[in-house]
């Protein structure tokens, strides 16, 4: 009974270790990487001046991968607590507070802080983009401003 016990323990511990990695496989949104699905693609280019910066957050969506694996955790880590009913409650306690705990990891891994740019195009255009680098660029910069095949826009020196 102590080595099921022990085996249980290790493995909810394992799961909490290695949850915020499996959480943090997530893409940057940066002007500096690229995918390798986005290397060897043309992009439109615009110049501008950068005429306002805002610090935001990105939040990516989650899963819900979190939740599920720390409820497991914590289900498997309560049931090695105690015996009969307390066993039962200790293993319902571990899964909720696992479930909380996992769902926060996810949360916080996926939390990027980004700048908002505004930026005047050349032609008069204003337009604003979002990405997760910007502490070297200042108001009044020149910028280039990448648009992707997606839709997707990048701003860069």
């Amino acid at each position: 009974m102590k080595c099921n016990r022990y085996i249980a323990f290790m493995l909810a511990a394992a799961i909490f270790l290695f949850l915020p990695l499996f959480a943090s496989c997530t893409t940057s949104q940066s002007g500096q990487v690229y995918s390798s699905d986005q290397a060897q693609r043309s992009l439109n280019v615009y110049y501008g001046t950068i005429i306002e910066l805002r610090q935001v957050t990105i939040q990516d969506r989650t899963s819900g991968g979190g939740a599920v694996v720390g409820g497991v955790a914590g289900g498997v880590l309560g049931s090695t607590i105690g015996s009969g009913r307390g066993r039962t409650l200790a293993t319902v306690g571990g899964a909720l507070a696992g479930l909380a705990a996992g769902n926060a990891i996810e949360k916080q891994v996926g939390t990027k802080p980004a700048v908002e740019f505004t930026i005047e195009l050349d032609n008069g255009q204003t337009m604003a983009v979002v990405q997760e680098d910007g502490a070297y660029f200042r108001v009044g910069d020149r910028v280039k401003l990448l648009q992707g095949e997606d839709g997707t826009w990048r701003v860069s020196q």
